[in-house]
């Protein structure tokens, strides 16, 4: 089933939804790796997120999580131990296969720190806006407060 969205009308009221659009089409296509393993995404606060991935088999060691660029990167890769490839299953159930998993992050979002218990990965993202980004009051002055502005290409000329 194709699913077709178009996003022209945004182009005509909105500016820079381009990268919004990007992000949209890339979260609509899906491949079949891309349910494992299953995850949670979470809010934890008003600017705080977690993702929860169930790793069930995976060591700590077996997992690497990067950042950069907006992009936040799971993967896991379970080392070979020794033995199991004399193991005969009758059936195997559990799913520990090696996977990569990309959540793209909004701007300002960082990972905080990552835990990993009882099979659950938990990554702890929040939302850091810099002062120099955050909305601010400009005070209005006006009568004996107002402030001179000072134009100097507004200078009078000197007579000749």
């Amino acid at each position: 089933m194709s699913r077709t969205f178009d996003f022209a009308p945004l182009y005509s009221s909105m500016i820079g939804v381009d990268h919004m659009v990007d992000l949209i089409e890339t979260a609509l296509r899906t491949s079949a790796s891309a349910h494992y393993p299953p995850y949670d995404i979470e809010r934890t606060g008003d600017e705080a997120y977690r993702i929860s991935l169930a790793v069930s088999g995976f060591a700590p060691t077996d997992l690497e999580i990067t950042t950069g660029d907006n992009l936040l990167v799971i993967k896991g890769d379970k080392a070979s131990s020794e033995g199991q490839e004399s193991r005969t299953f009758l059936h195997q159930g559990l799913a520990q296969r090696a996977f990569e998993r990309r959540f793209e992050l909004a701007d300002h979002v960082v990972v905080k720190g990552a835990a990993h218990a009882l099979g659950v990965l938990s990554i702890d993202l929040v939302r850091e806006i810099p002062e120099a980004l955050k909305p601010r009051q400009v005070p209005i002055a006006w009568g004996a407060d107002r402030p001179a502005l000072e134009l100097k290409s507004a200078q009078p000329r000197k007579a000749a």
